[in-house]
């Protein structure tokens, strides 16, 4: 894109800046001029070639061939992962915001809308998987838990695995919806539990399920699966569903 189109809105405002990844160190120095080693370059499609980039504080432009006289060169330097620039430092703004071949990469540019859309978001996700929550019976409550939480959800009272299904649906609610709606999810707690019954049994090298009574494979776990989303599957099936309601009557 040409400058002339990257500056066409620009908007004369403070603006703020924070290292990517969440990188908060004590100082760091982003590139503020073109070198061999760091390239600081523009191409500019209006012109055909690549335009390179400096910081100067007695410039108007960050672009140098559009600096006239010396050049007073500054560093570019974050602090604990953020970076204020005043509306009075045009030439560095526009360096950081629109030119920068590191941004997006090392650094980003704070955009309050953008923050206030996504924390909206984030908050109507977080309401509908707590919405959600109170609608779940207690037995799926105790498989959405199991993914979470392991066997240990087997030793807790009705109450406790609601209070817990509320904090998982607060803390991780994107998940939570999730599991709310994979159908998996029950078929493998039911697996789980019937296993702790003893109904069936899973080998120790993770592999076989068999009848817990007279030790008969009911099936082999395909090679990289996790055995009880294997079995929840082949519960899924013709021959599955047969022992789906074997399992059901062994277990009530």
């Amino acid at each position: 894109m040409s400058k002339k189109e990257l500056e066409k809105n620009w908007e004369i405002k403070d603006r703020h800046y924070y290292l990517s990844h969440g990188k908060t160190p004590l100082s760091y120095t982003l590139a503020s001029k073109h070198t061999r080693r760091f390239p600081l370059l523009y191409f500019d499609e209006e012109v055909g070639y690549n335009r390179e980039l400096r910081y100067a504080t007695n410039q108007k432009s960050c672009f140098v061939d559009e600096q006239e006289g010396s050049s007073t060169l500054a560093h570019i330097i974050f602090t604990d992962g953020g970076l204020y620039v005043p509306k009075e430092k045009q030439s560095l703004q526009k360096l950081l915001s629109l030119y920068h071949p590191q941004k997006g990469q090392r650094f980003a540019e704070q955009d309050d809308i953008q923050e206030a859309e996504d924390e909206l978001v984030n908050i109507e996700i977080e309401f509908m998987a707590l919405e959600a929550a109170r609608h779940v019976e207690v037995e799926h409550a105790e498989a959405i838990l199991r993914v979470e939480q392991g066997s240990s959800v087997s030793e807790l009272s009705s109450k406790e695995i609601k209070r817990d299904l509320y904090l998982f649906a607060k803390r991780q609610p994107k998940l939570f919806l999730d599991l709310v709606a994979d159908e998996n999810v029950k078929l493998r707690n039911f697996a789980i539990k019937a296993t702790e019954a003893r109904v069936i049994t899973l080998s120790d090298d993770q592999r076989t399920f068999k009848w817990g009574s007279n030790g008969r494979k009911l099936m082999t776990v395909p090679f990289d699966e996790h055995p009880y989303s294997a079995f929840a599957a082949y519960l899924k099936t013709d021959e599955g569903l047969e022992v789906y309601k074997s399992m059901e009557k062994k277990m009530s």
